[in-house]
């Protein structure tokens, strides 16, 4: 028996499920979280045996939650529209307030010489504090995009914001917390369509601040003297940025192999955490640090991409943060290791090993992906245009415009 042809209509009618996932920026994520997982394992088994006396594993075991934890609110935050985040935005905020506030007051436990963990430092509500930031400002500036260029309503407002979440941060005290988020601040304020008027001002006075700090915090002050001295001699640098000089020499261009690295047992610092970069780069060379290097710049040139093809200032203010926030992390961690920044504390996004960040960054990622999973909706919204609707059917020979609509009526008498 012949098999009857199914009509053309009926093959119109079936497309493809289309979830307007961006694949080079999930394909470049899930690079970096699998190449993480693998590096940390490399660089936590013995920390995990000999610092925290548990199994090798229980570093990356913890980690693979993380993972989940993060999944899950990135594919959450990917199918939830971003527009609706605007009832949540003051509560989040109050929120984030209250539990960085809670570490100030609250918690007696010093690690590394500050206190930044809630629940015995499996929460640090610092890195809450960087995605909730971003988002909040996201939607003010977009609500006052008009008054920007008002001091009274633009810049002195915004300096309120960060202002007081960064004194919140300061007293535990964070200061490549605290840091980041100004920057971020400053960049969104731009981005949103501040005044270049207001922005130089503001710089200048940021560094004024954050030159007293300096002065006032000895931590500080160490970090920026360990930093000019490597500047002028690398020798002299701080112990810290040493044996990262020496874990990357010692991997040359190919490296010694994943799991065969030294630095990590010989007193490289928290190699799972702030260092997990030294031991890529003496493990997979400059080979494998390049690759790394390489997968962040795709993540920015994807992110930005996607805040320029957004379908409103809204979904360009939050994924352009987002992307630059996650970036900008990544170059601040690995450009502390070869001395060009002063110390700071902050991770590198996706591998080094952490909750808070890991959950924080992935759903901010969740974001970034609901805002371009806004704008394929948008555009097959407009793909699939009704019939009747007003067209341009006017040809190269200059004939006029015909509407469709009044072509069909006209037709149909």
């Amino acid at each position: 028996m012949s098999q009857k042809p199914i009509p053309v209509e009926h093959k119109q009618k079936r497309r493809p499920l289309y979830l307007g996932v961006d694949v080079p920026m999930l394909v470049t994520v899930v690079a970096l979280l699998g190449f993480g997982l693998l590096m940390l394992y490399s660089a936590s088994w013995e920390y995990s045996v000999s610092i925290m006396g548990q199994r090798p594993s229980y570093l990356l075991e913890r980690q693979l939650r993380f993972v989940i934890v993060g999944g899950s609110a990135a594919v959450f935050a990917f199918f939830f529209d971003y527009h609706r985040i605007k009832k949540f935005v003051i509560p989040m905020m109050l929120v984030t307030l209250v539990m960085l506030m809670l570490v100030i007051f609250y918690v007696n436990e010093v690690r590394l010489g500050a206190r930044r963990g809630l629940f015995e430092g499996s929460i640090q509500p610092s890195e809450l504090a960087k995605l909730v930031v971003i988002i909040y400002l996201a939607f003010w500036l977009h609500a006052k995009q008009h008054l920007l260029h008002e001091f009274s309503f633009g810049l002195l407002p915004m300096a309120a914001i960060l202002g007081i979440s960064s004194a919140l941060i300061l007293f535990q005290p964070d200061l490549s917390a605290a840091a980041t988020i100004f920057l971020i601040g400053g960049l969104m304020f731009f981005m949103g369509g501040g005044d270049i008027r207001q922005i130089i001002p503001s710089l200048i006075i940021a560094l004024v601040v954050g030159m007293l700090l300096i002065l006032v915090y000895s931590t500080g002050q160490e970090r920026i003297s360990s930093f000019v001295e490597g500047i002028q001699d690398p020798k002299m640098a701080s112990y810290h940025v040493v044996r990262s000089f020496e874990a990357i020499v010692r991997g040359g261009f190919f490296g010694v192999g994943i799991g065969r690295a030294n630095t990590k047992f010989t007193g490289l610092p928290v190699a799972p955490t702030d260092s997990i970069f030294a031991v890529i780069a003496e493990e997979t060379g400059i080979v494998g640090a390049t690759i790394v290097i390489i997968l962040f710049i795709i993540f920015l040139w994807r992110g930005l991409a996607i805040a320029r093809n957004a379908p409103d200032m809204l979904g360009q203010l939050l994924a352009a943060g987002i992307t630059v926030w996650i970036f900008l992390e990544a170059v601040i961690n690995m450009s502390v290791l070869v001395n060009l920044l002063p110390f700071a504390g902050n991770a590198l996004p996706f591998i080094s090993y952490g909750g808070s960040n890991l959950t924080m960054v992935m759903a901010g990622v969740g974001i970034i992906m609901s805002v371009a999973r806004q704008t394929s909706i948008k555009n097959n919204e407009e793909e699939r245009r009704p019939i009747n609707a007003v067209v341009s059917v006017r040809r190269d020979d200059g004939r006029r415009r015909v509407s469709g609509a009044r072509r069909s009526s006209s037709s149909g008498g």
